[in-house]
């Protein structure tokens, strides 16, 4: 009789994981994946880009159906179907069927766990209205979007209120600008994007505003107040007037959806999120977990971290359904790579800011360079700001942020893979990296960015 294989979560940690264990046990193991939602295997950062209009339907979110995986990897796919518990004892977990309204204890030899991130949502009065939204799921997405596209509602006669000033944020800010509505972000912090060191942040809030964002600081929602004329008065600790919203979406981040193995009793770390090894092996035989649910390792500071990025939960999943399929494989770690844009303005950040530095107990050098996307005399260049850190003692580079134009953002993947590979600030300023005009100027941006620290260190007496 073949083993049992089942997956708690539908999306990327989770099908990843069960293609790859399919591949590698094609006959001898059988696959249950359980999924609370009605979609499978789909890209939630997309969403914000449907709500703006740039995706045609939600549809084109979809990497592959539920019935493709039924079909082509023989997964027994079940949608609407949570689960409840997991007990390792009896190695079985309880299922909540929605879909046909029953409980049922679903039996396991293998258990990989990927039940991604919740939205936070703190338990603020009135957070439960009808015009409030999440945009975590696909669900959700639908959900906005019958909202947005209602022909009871024009969005271009609406005003909107995001709460948030992080990615989804900044995102949903531009979806909104876009499709002609009164768009205001309310942020705890004192400038958007607080991942980011505040002299770029700042210059982020700067573009909002030039969008015709409304940007508030330093300011926290305390009230939601329904008025009953299809408005929502968002209360916040600056004291009256509230702000008036036809539609409000929660953008305050997320935090690890780890309460059902906690109360397995499987071992938590950062943020609460599940702990696993680098085989992405849990405290328990025979249970894995990846992507927004579990921990992962920096690998600047050599921290355990919570990051929850699709791209991690992709190679987290990858690396669990290679180990469950009996082959070999680890997770290294991460650097905090992440790019967002807003309109035409693109950010960009690896590795850690300065704040992060500080608190890692880094001794390091900042330098920050202006240049141009492309030669400065070529029809369409525009200008980017990188901003990076290297360490004292060893000269390594431990992190860099970029903001810009079209072009920018992902040169941040040059520094990426740097850090990845422990490269000095000197060594980046002889990396042969590619020229011609409509590209960039005969010294790259980012090459001047390393060239600037690598003199910052000499200063310093650390080269």
């Amino acid at each position: 009789m073949p083993e049992r294989l089942v997956v708690i979560g539908g999306d990327a940690a989770g099908m990843s994981a069960a293609s790859q264990a399919r591949r590698r046990r094609p006959d001898d193991l059988e696959i249950v994946a359980l999924e609370k939602g009605s979609w499978t295997s789909y890209s939630a950062c997309g969403i914000p880009y449907l709500v703006g209009g740039d995706v045609a339907s939600l549809d084109d979110l979809v990497a592959r159906s539920p019935q493709t995986f039924r079909d082509a990897f023989r997964i027994d796919v079940r949608l609407r179907s949570e689960a409840m518990a997991i007990d390792l004892d009896a190695r079985t977990v309880e299922v909540r069927d929605h879909e046909h309204d029953r409980t049922y204890a679903l039996g396991f030899d293998v258990l990989h766990i990927a039940t991604g991130a919740h939205p936070m949502r703190p338990p603020l009065p009135g957070i439960d209205g009808a015009d409030i939204h999440g945009v975590q799921t696909l669900d959700d997405a639908a959900h906005l979007l019958d909202h947005v596209t209602s022909k009871q509602v024009d969005i271009r006669e609406s005003r909107v209120v995001i709460v948030g000033g992080g990615y989804i944020g900044l995102e949903m800010a531009e979806a909104f600008v876009r499709r002609g509505a009164d768009t205001t972000v309310v942020t705890s912090t004192a400038q958007p994007l607080n991942l980011f060191d505040p002299d770029i942040g700042e210059l982020v809030g700067d573009a909002m505003r030039a969008h015709g964002i409304t940007v508030r600081c330093n300011e926290r929602v305390t009230t939601f107040e329904e008025t009953g004329r299809r408005t929502t008065l968002v209360h916040t600790d600056a004291g009256d007037p509230p702000i008036e919203a036809d539609l409000v979406v929660l953008g305050m981040g997320v935090g690890p959806n780890a309460g059902l193995a906690r109360d397995a009793g499987l071992a938590t770390g950062d943020r609460g999120a599940i702990s696993t090894d680098r085989r992405q092996r849990t405290s328990a035989e025979g249970v894995y977990a990846a992507g927004d649910c579990c921990e992962s390792f920096d690998r600047v500071t050599g921290r355990r971290v919570y990051v929850a990025l699709g791209t991690v939960a992709n190679k987290q999943g990858r690396v669990a359904g290679i180990n469950i399929g009996g082959g070999y494989a680890t997770f290294p770690g991460v650097i905090g790579t992440a790019v967002t844009k807003l309109c035409a303005l693109e950010v960009a950040r690896t590795g850690v800011s300065e704040r992060e530095a500080v608190e890692a107990g880094f001794e390091y050098v900042a330098v920050t360079i202006d240049s141009t996307t492309r030669a400065g005399y070529f029809p369409g260049t525009q200008p980017i700001r990188v901003k990076m850190l290297a360490e004292k003692k060893s000269g390594h580079v431990i992190g860099a942020q970029i903001i810009g134009q079209e072009g920018a953002a992902k040169r941040i993947d040059v520094i990426a893979t740097a850090i990845t590979a422990g490269m000095t600030a000197d060594e980046m300023t002889a990396l042969d990296l590619s020229y011609a005009p409509p590209f960039a100027p005969v010294w790259d941006p980012v090459l001047i960015a390393a060239r600037k620290a690598a003199e910052a260190l000499a200063d310093a007496g650390q080269a």
